[in-house]
C-alpha cells in the first residue's frame, strides 16, 4: 500500500514536468499522454494492468479499500511493482538527461490544527493489552483480517505510526462495510458500500449512521472527510504525507476510536468486564461525548472566539499620554455616541433570543458591554447539529465564515496599527498628518469595538439557529442571503480601510454607521433566523 501511494505521488511530480493540473485519480494519471511521453506507452500499459484500471489487477484499490486478506496478494505482484518502480526511475533519468528538465518534488502536506482533534488520552500499554483481547472477541473484525490488526498494534508499539494508521484506516473501512451491508440489509452492496452517506443510491436512508450514532459519525467525518480536517485516508493513500513524520497523536486518536468501536461488537458480559478498567471507561466516555471539530459550524465558532479574544485586547492597548484627550476633542463624538447607543439597543433585542440556559445574569436593563464576551462564549458552547447539513445551511455558513474571517483580519490590523503608531508617537517620529491619523484611529476604536461585537453576536446567534433557514421560502432565503452579503461587503471594506497601507479611519466610521443602519433595518423586519426560531417567553437576559 505504501508503495502505491509513494508511486502515485512520484508519478504526479513527473506529470507536472509537462502538464499543469495533475489528475486526482491514479487511473487518470496513468492514462495521461504526459506520462506516456516520459515513460513510453507500453510501460504505462503494464502499469495500468497492475494498478491503473478496474479491468486489471487494480492492486491499489483492492488493497486500500481492504478487499485483500493477508496472503491473498501473491509476493510476485509485489516484486513486479518494485522492479517496475525501479525501471520507471531509470527511464525518468534518461528523459531528464535528454530534455535538460529538472524534476521538482512537491513538499509534503503538514497536518495542522491537530490539537483541536486530540480528544482521546494516550493509549497506554494497559489499553493495548486489553485491545489485544478485544480484537479476538469483536465481531467487527473479520477473522481472516485479524493479522492486519495485530500488525497495526505492533507498528504502534514500534513507533511506526503511519504504518499503524494505514492498516487501521483500511480495516475500519472493511469492518464498516460489513456493518453497512448488515444494517441496511443489502449484502450485495458489500463491495460498494456508501459508508458515510446519508442516503443509499436508491434514496433510502442509510442505517449505518443511525446504528453508529452521531459521535462516531462525527469522528469519521472529522478525520476522513471534512475539507478542513486532516483527511487522513485520502492524504495517506495519495502519498501526500511524509510517512516518517506522521504524527503519533493522529495514530493515537485512530487507535483509541477503533478500540471503542470494537467494544460495541463484543458480548455484554465481556464488555462489562473490560469496562471495569478506568482507562477503558475513560476512552468510552470520550467517544460517547465526541462532537464535530472540523465541520463549518465548528470552524465558525472558533473564528468568533478568536475575534472576541482579539477585540478584548483593544482596551489594554496602551495609549501615549495626551493622545486620548486629544481624540476626545475631535469631531464626530456625537455621531459615534449615537451609533454606540443604537448598537446597545440592537444587542438588547438580540439578547431576547438567547436560549434561557445560556443567558448571562446582570443587574442593569441592558446587557452591559463588559458582559458581551461572556455571552459570546456561552453561545459558542451551544451544540449545533452538524451531520449531513443541507446545501442551504452550508451556503449560509460559508457567508458567515467569510464575515468572521474579515472581522478577524480587522481585529489584527487595528491592534497592530495602534501598537505601531503608539511607539511612533512616543518616539516623536510621526509627522503632523500621521499624528492626526493616529488620533482618528483612537477615536474610531470606540465605535469599531462594539460594532464588531455586534456582528460576532449576530453570527453566533444565527449559527445556533442555522437549521431554521430551511423554513424560509425561496424569496425569503434570497433576501436573507442578500442581507448577509451586505454585512460581508461591509467587513470586506472595513478590512481594506483599516489596513496599514490605507489607514482610512474616518471612512471606516462612516462605513460602520451605514452598515449599522442596514442591520437595524433588517432586524426590524424580523427576518433573521433568530426571529423564525422558537422564541423564549422570557425577556430577561
Amino acid at each position: 500500500m505504501k508503495l502505491t501511494s509513494c508511486l502515485e505521488r512520484a508519478l504526479a511530480d513527473v506529470y507536472l514536468l509537462i502538464g499543469k493540473e495533475c489528475p486526482f485519480l491514479l487511473r487518470d494519471l496513468i492514462a495521461s499522454e504526459e506520462l506516456a511521453q516520459v515513460f513510453g506507452q507500453s510501460v504505462m500499459d503494464v502499469l495500468k494492468v497492475f494498478v491503473g484500471s478496474p479491468c486489471g489487477l487494480n492492486l491499489r484499490n483492492v488493497l486500500w479499500h481492504g478487499f485483500a486478506a493477508p496472503q491473498e496478494i501473491p509476493p510476485k505482484y509485489c516484486s513486479m511493482m518494485i522492479l517496475l518502480t525501479a525501471g520507471l526511475g531509470q527511464l525518468l533519468k534518461g528523459y531528464l538527461q535528454q530534455t535538460k528538465f529538472t524534476l521538482a518534488h512537491r513538499p509534503f502536506i503538514t497536518l495542522t490544527s491537530l490539537e483541536d482533534l486530540i480528544v482521546f488520552p494516550d493509549v497506554t500499554y494497559e489499553v493495548l493489552s486489553v485491545l489485544e483481547e478485544v480484537m479476538k472477541k469483536s465481531t467487527f473484525i473479520l477473522k481472516i483480517m485479524l493479522p492486519y490488526w495485530e500488525v497495526a498494534l505492533i507498528n504502534f508499539k514500534s513507533n511506526r505510526f503511519a504504518d499503524c494508521a494505514i492498516l487501521l484506516l483500511v480495516q475500519l473501512e472493511t469492518g464498516l462495510r460489513k456493518v453497512f451491508a448488515t444494517v441496511n440489509k443489502c449484502p450485495k452492496r458489500l463491495l460498494t458500500a456508501e459508508i458515510l452517506a446519508k442516503h443509499l443510491n436508491d434514496g433510502k436512508i442509510n442505517q449505518l449512521p443511525l446504528f453508529l450514532g452521531e459521535p462516531a459519525m462525527e469522528f469519521l467525518w472529522d478525520f476522513l472527510n471534512h475539507q478542513e480536517g486532516p483527511r487522513l485516508r485520502d492524504r495517506l493513500s495519495h502519498g501526500e504525507i511524509s510517512l516518517p513524520e506522521f504524527p503519533k497523536e493522529a495514530a493515537n486518536q485512530l487507535l483509541a476510536f477503533s478500540f471503542v468501536l470494537l467494544l460495541r461488537f463484543i458480548d455484554e458480559d465481556l464488555l462489562s468486564m473490560f469496562k471495569e478498567k478506568a482507562a477503558v471507561r475513560a476512552l468510552v466516555s470520550v467517544a460517547e461525548a465526541y462532537g464535530a471539530r472540523c465541520h463549518p459550524v465548528s470552524q465558525l465558532k472558533k473564528q468568533v472566539l478568536s475575534c472576541e479574544r482579539s477585540i478584548g485586547v483593544w482596551p489594554l492597548l496602551p495609549l501615549p499620554e495626551g493622545s486620548e484627550r486629544e481624540a476626545q476633542r475631535s469631531e464626530g463624538n456625537s455621531e459615534i455616541n449615537a451609533c454606540c447607543s443604537l448598537i446597545t439597543e440592537i444587542v438588547a433585542e438580540l439578547c431576547h433570543h438567547v436560549p434561557e440556559t445560556h443567558r448571562v445574569p446582570h443587574d442593569s436593563e441592558h446587557l452591559p458591554p463588559e458582559k458581551w464576551p461572556q455571552l459570546l462564549r456561552e453561545l459558542c458552547s451551544i451544540p449545533v447539529r452538524t451531520l449531513f447539513c443541507p446545501r442551504a445551511v452550508l451556503e449560509v455558513l460559508a457567508v458567515l465564515r467569510k464575515v468572521g474571517a474579515h472581522c478577524r483580519r480587522v481585529c489584527g490590523q487595528v491592534a497592530a496599527c495602534a501598537e505601531l503608531r503608539r511607539r511612533q508617537w512616543e518616539d516623536r517620529s510621526l509627522r503632523s498628518r500621521q499624528r492626526r491619523n493616529y488620533l482618528r484611529l483612537v477615536h474610531s476604536i470606540k465605535l469599531l469595538s462594539p460594532m464588531l461585537y455586534l456582528i460576532l453576536l449576530l453570527i453566533a446567534l444565527e449559527s445556533v439557529n442555522i437549521h431554521v433557514v430551511l423554513g424560509k421560502n425561496t424569496s425569503e432565503y434570497q433576501q436573507y442571503l442578500r442581507f448577509l452579503k451586505s454585512v460581508l461587503q461591509y467587513t470586506e471594506n472595513l478590512a481594506a480601510y483599516t489596513s496599514q497601507d490605507k489607514n482610512k479611519w474616518d471612512e471606516a466610521v462612516n462605513l460602520t454607521q451605514a452598515a449599522l443602519l442596514k442591520i437595524w433595518t433588517f432586524s426590524e423586519k424580523k427576518q433573521m433566523l433568530i426571529h423564525l426560531a422558537k422564541k423564549s417567553t422570557s425577556k430577561v437576559v
